[in-house]
């Protein structure tokens, strides 16, 4: 889908460059061009300066971390999720709190410092069960371990299900020790997107509302997408704008945008996997169109090795991930031997920095629009 066409416009291609080296706006235009017409060494090229921008250019920054998958239990029905199993499947499962401790030691052991929560929409799991699970990693852990405690769209449903707004629902996790609520749940946020594939969820526009009552609660949050269903260009384009206005608005509040890429196996869309080279060309767009948004992370989970060449389509750091039962189970391939995916990236021409995330203590977000300076 996202190959490109037509013949170049040398015209239109003068006037891109010409705005990339004065370091003006792209508007959805150009994103469709980047996505459909662009040579893919221009990318590399137009990326890579993009990059410099912000971050040393020989440089990548990396975690070490896994996602802690505490429940398989789901309602929304997403046909593109090979993981969840509905309230009754005898296949459904909770982790009891002794596992989850397990799992974060074992990362520690391994030297990282950092665990993503993501499950399902589990009905039978409230408020309560969230607030004492994080309360009791915190009062264990302390500063010595950092988590993504959710996704926007787990605090949606839990909000929903206990009746309580986004609001409510944040300052009642923040309470209990959490202090990032990831961006993921977003897959591609456009309604039409999400009445084709997940109608039971929710809407674009109502994650969005959501994903800001994080930030008001002075929570840190990331954005996040998935490519590699049907979604159009245009729809990618509408994900990246919502984005970026959404940064705009806050002032810088959300820290990373990632982006992976959807495994069809043992779903019930199907369908086949992205062409490495279609990735490289959405992280370098993704770059280019957000300009105010520091760091733009690829996907060692979905892309393996391919992941570690994103670094010179614009990339800047990755995570080296032990776990993720939902992916894993789409298809998905970890690579455990942490020295050979570091091999990797050097041979890419970076040095990886291992980035440290317990004991950070990043400022609250400005409430003004801003654009980030230059490195």
């Amino acid at each position: 889908m996202s190959t490109p066409g037509d013949a170049r416009d040398p015209l239109f291609e003068r006037e891109l460059a010409r705005k990339l080296e004065a370091q003006e706006r792209l508007d959805d235009a150009d994103a469709t061009y980047l996505y459909t017409r662009a040579r893919l060494e221009d990318l590399e090229r137009w990326a890579t300066e993009g990059r410099a921008r912000f971050h040393a250019p020989a440089r990548a920054t990396y975690l070490i971390m896994r996602i802690i998958n505490y429940t398989n239990v789901c309602v929304a029905k997403c046909d593109y999720c090979s993981f969840y199993r509905l309230p009754k499947s005898p296949e459904g499962y909770v982790l009891p709190r002794a596992q989850i401790f397990e799992k974060i030691d074992e990362i520690l052991a391994l030297g990282g410092d950092f665990v993503g929560f993501n499950g399902g929409h589990n009905p039978r799991l409230r408020l309560p069960w969230y607030e004492e699970t994080f309360a009791a990693i915190r009062e264990r852990y302390g500063d010595t371990v950092e988590f993504y405690a959710m996704t926007v769209a787990e605090m949606m449903y839990v909000a929903k299900l206990c009746k309580v707004s986004y609001a409510e629902a944040c300052a009642r996790l923040k309470a209990a020790g959490v202090r990032w609520i990831t961006g993921g749940g977003a897959e591609i946020l456009t309604n039409e997107f999400r009445a084709r594939h997940s109608p039971l969820k929710y809407t674009a526009d109502d994650y969005m509302i959501a994903q800001r009552a994080i930030l008001d609660a002075g929570l840190k949050s990331t954005a996040t997408m998935v490519i590699g269903f049907d979604e159009t260009v245009a729809e990618r384009v509408e994900h990246l704008r919502r984005v970026r206005a959404l940064q705009d608005e806050t002032g810088g509040g959300l820290f990373s945008f990632l982006s992976w890429t959807y495994k069809p196996y043992g779903n019930e869309l199907g369908g086949q996997e992205l062409r490495p080279e279609d990735y490289l060309r959405h992280l370098a767009v993704s770059r280019l169109y957000l300009d105010n948004v520091r760091h733009v992370r690829t996907s060692v989970l979905t892309q393996n090795q391919n992941a570690l060449r994103g670094l010179r389509f614009g990339a800047d750091d990755f995570d080296i991930p032990l776990e993720d039962e939902v992916t894993q189970m789409a298809g998905a391939t970890i690579n455990r031997d942490i020295d050979q995916v570091l091999a990797q990236a050097r041979a890419e021409g970076f040095e990886p920095v291992f980035r440290r995330v317990a004991r950070e203590r990043a400022p609250a977000p400005a409430r003004a629009p801003v654009r980030l300076p230059l490195a």
